[in-house]
C-alpha cells in the first residue's frame, strides 16, 4: 500500500503550526461556499433564483458582504483542539488494530482514522452546533453577538444537551464515510499502480487526487445525515422562524421521514453542489499553503538554501531531525572555535 510520509524534518509543533495555518486559509477561502451548503440544508436557501451561488447573493444583498464569512470564526478556533483530539485518538486506534507483527491492514487504518475524526467531531460538537446557529442567523437582527454569547445563551435557554442536538447523526454518518473511503482508495491505488505493480509512495499530485475524489465520493454518501443534522442543530423555539428550517420535526428519524414528505428523497442531498465545488479549492489551497509553510520551516531549520524552492543545503544530512541537527551544527561550531584558539 502507498503511503503518504511524515517529513522528519518538522518538529511536532512546527507540524501543527503548518496544518493549522493552512486549514485557517482553506476554510476562509472556502467559507462561501460553506454558507451556501448549509443554508441549502438547513431550508434558509428559500427563493426564486436556484443554483449554487444563490444563497451566498441573497446573503450579501441582504446582510452585506460581511455575511459571507458567518461562523468562519468558530470554524477556524475549533480547527486546533480538533486535530490535537483526532491525532490521539488515531494513535489509540491504530495501537489498537495493529497486529502482533507491528502490521496494520487497509482497512484497519481507515476505520482508525474515520473513528478518530467520529471521536474528535463528537467532543468537539458544541461547537459545530455553534457555527450553525451563526450562519442561520441574520446580521442585521443578530440572536448571538458572538461566540461566546452564543454558547451561553443555547446553554442558558435550551440547557447542555441543545449543545449536542443531532450528535447521533454524527455516528451514524461514520458508517458510509468508511465504505466510501475503502472503497475509492482500493480503486485509485489499482489505478495508480498500473502494469508496474504496488509502489511505495504517490505522488503529491497523485495524493491531492486521491484526497479529492475520496472527499467527493464520502461525502455525497454520508450528506443525507449531514443534512439532517444541520436542521437539529439549526431548529429551536428561541429563534426566530425556528431558525429557518423549513421542515417541523420531532427527532433524527421524524425530520428523515418528514423532508421526504415534504420535499421528496432528492431533498436530503440540497446544498451537495456546494459542497462538492468547494472540495478542490479547500483542497488545493489547503495543500499549497501547508507546502508553503513547510518550506519555510525546512528553511529555519537549516535542511533548504530557500523558502522558496526545495534546494537542499549542501553538506547537510537530510536524514537528521531537527534537534540533531541543532547539536551537530553546535558541535561543529564549537569545534572550530576551539580549534581557532592560540596555543602556548
Amino acid at each position: 500500500m502507498a503511503t503518504w510520509r511524515r517529513d522528519g524534518r518538522l518538529t511536532g509543533g512546527q507540524r501543527l503550526l503548518c496544518a493549522g495555518a493552512a486549514g485557517a486559509l482553506s476554510l476562509t477561502v472556502t467559507a462561501p461556499l460553506e454558507l451556501a451548503t448549509v443554508l441549502a440544508q438547513v431550508g434558509g436557501a428559500r427563493g426564486p433564483a436556484r443554483g449554487p451561488w444563490a444563497a451566498g447573493l441573497r446573503a450579501w444583498r441582504a446582510e452585506g458582504p460581511r455575511a459571507l464569512w458567518k461562523g468562519n470564526a468558530v470554524a477556524c478556533l475549533r480547527l486546533f483542539p480538533c486535530s490535537a483530539v483526532q491525532l490521539a485518538a488515531y494513535r489509540k486506534f491504530v495501537m489498537l488494530f495493529t497486529d502482533d507483527l507491528g502490521h496494520i491492514s487497509q482497512w484497519s487504518s481507515i476505520m482508525a482514522g474515520s473513528l478518530a475524526g467520529m471521536v474528535s467531531t463528537i467532543v468537539m460538537y458544541p461547537t459545530d452546533l455553534i457555527k450553525t446557529r451563526l450562519i442561520v442567523q441574520n446580521l442585521l437582527e443578530p440572536s448571538y453577538r458572538g461566540i461566546l454569547h452564543a454558547f451561553s445563551t443555547v446553554y442558558q435557554q435550551e440547557g447542555f444537551l441543545a449543545l449536542y442536538r443531532g450528535v447521533s447523526l454524527t455516528v451514524l454518518g461514520a458508517l458510509p464515510f468508511s465504505a466510501g473511503s475503502l472503497l475509492v482508495y482500493i480503486n485509485l491505488e489499482k489505478l495508480w499502480n498500473g502494469p508496474r505493480g504496488p509502489r511505495d509512495r504517490f505522488s503529491p499530485l497523485q495524493n491531492f487526487a486521491n484526497v479529492c475524489l475520496a472527499a467527493a465520493v464520502t461525502q455525497t454518501l454520508s450528506f443525507p445525515f449531514d443534512t439532517v443534522k444541520r436542521k437539529m442543530q439549526a431548529q429551536s423555539p428561541h429563534l426566530p422562524h425556528h431558525g429557518g428550517v423549513d421542515v417541523h420535526f420531532s427527532g433524527a428519524v421524524d425530520c428523515f421521514r418528514q423532508i421526504v414528505k415534504a420535499q421528496g428523497v432528492l431533498a436530503l442531498w440540497n446544498g451537495l453542489t456546494a459542497n462538492l465545488l468547494k472540495i478542490v479549492p479547500y483542497f488545493g489551497v489547503m495543500f499549497g499553503t501547508f507546502e508553503f509553510c513547510k518550506r519555510i520551516c525546512l528553511y529555519q531549520n537549516g535542511y533548504i538554501v530557500s523558502p522558496l524552492s526545495y534546494k537542499l543545503t549542501p553538506g547537510v544530512d537530510q536524514s537528521l531531525k531537527p534537534q540533531e541537527l541543532r547539536e551537530f551544527k553546535k558541535f561543529f561550531k564549537t569545534g572550530q572555535l576551539k580549534s581557532k584558539k592560540p596555543t602556548l
